[in-house]
């Protein structure tokens, strides 16, 4: 009965070793964006009177409204609400559109395959580790001919095209752990293929739903390449809108602004973050109550 006493102290010494160790981590990951927060949050004279590190003594929200409406990005000072306007309108068809048929590509390529499936998926699976700097010369060629470029849509047509692969990777292998009775059993019930898709796999997929909206919502929205090569005067995202302004010079640097901007380009992809892990969760939990 003396051994598993002797081991506890050990183990309580590796566990607070652990702990430190993951919270020294923590500190060391979070300090940027405390940064970012208190500088936000602080006047020019305070941040010039202050250090790096010390609290806003008195904590001010001008920095986010200049930066929201009255900052200069270029030659234009209107802030980063239309650049902001420009991401949203171009985020919720992109990530919805890439989604939906990344779900019905996985969805045949694991349950209804064919001759040269295989093959197909194969090609597909190309396109996850094709660089981005090879596709820029031939769809810029296909969105002047299609006659949306510098527009809002030839950049969501951009985006879906660049996010099937991975839709599809992550929607086929979930989808080949599901039971192949199950579409068995409902094709012997006289479901056909849509039937059994909307029914019963897609009620079945709020994990890697959640998975791929997270996924696809976090690469466009905070994509730079896409929106500075394709976007016009009127269409760009709010990644192009934010480093116009931290790069638009004047007399003197407002830090607090730059700060302010950039969190309120990180506060969208934060907010998805957290309702779809909640999702996400509620998902796995209803799953292992029903196994």
């Amino acid at each position: 009965m003396s051994a598993p006493s002797s081991l506890a102290p050990r183990l309580n010494l590796g566990r607070i070793a652990l702990f430190t160790a993951l919270g020294l981590f923590a500190l060391f990951f979070l300090t940027p964006l405390y940064v970012m927060l208190s500088t936000a949050l602080k006047s020019m004279d305070e941040i010039r009177n202050g250090t790096l590190l010390s609290l806003p003594l008195s904590p001010t929200l001008e920095a986010w409204s200049r930066a929201w409406s009255g900052a200069c990005t270029g030659t234009d000072c209107g802030g980063l609400k239309p650049f902001f306007m420009n991401s949203v309108m171009m985020v919720v068809p992109a990530v919805s559109i890439s989604t939906l048929i990344g779900s019905l590509n996985g969805y045949v390529l694991s349950k209804w395959r064919f001759r040269g499936s295989e093959l197909m998926f194969a090609l597909m699976l190309f396109g996850v580790f094709m660089p981005m700097q090879v596709v820029l010369l031939p769809m810029s060629q296909i969105l002047g001919w299609l006659g949306i470029a510098s527009s809002i849509w030839g950049l969501v047509l951009i985006h879906v095209l660049a996010g099937i692969p991975s839709t599809t990777l992550f929607f086929r292998n979930y989808y080949v752990g599901l039971p192949d009775e199950l579409v068995k059993a409902a094709m012997l019930d006289g479901a056909n293929f849509w039937q059994i898709f909307w029914r019963i796999v897609l009620p079945l997929s709020t994990p890697i739903l959640v998975v791929t909206l997270i996924w696809q919502f976090t690469n466009i929205w905070n994509d730079f390449l896409y929106g500075v090569v394709f976007s016009g005067a009127d269409s760009k995202p709010i990644t192009v809108g934010l480093n116009n302004l931290a790069n638009t010079t004047s007399s003197v640097k407002e830090y607090n602004v730059d700060m302010a901007a950039a969190l309120i380009a990180a506060l969208p992809t934060l907010f998805v973050y957290v309702v779809a892990g909640k999702y996400f969760v509620r998902g796995l939990t209803a799953g292992a109550v029903k196994g």
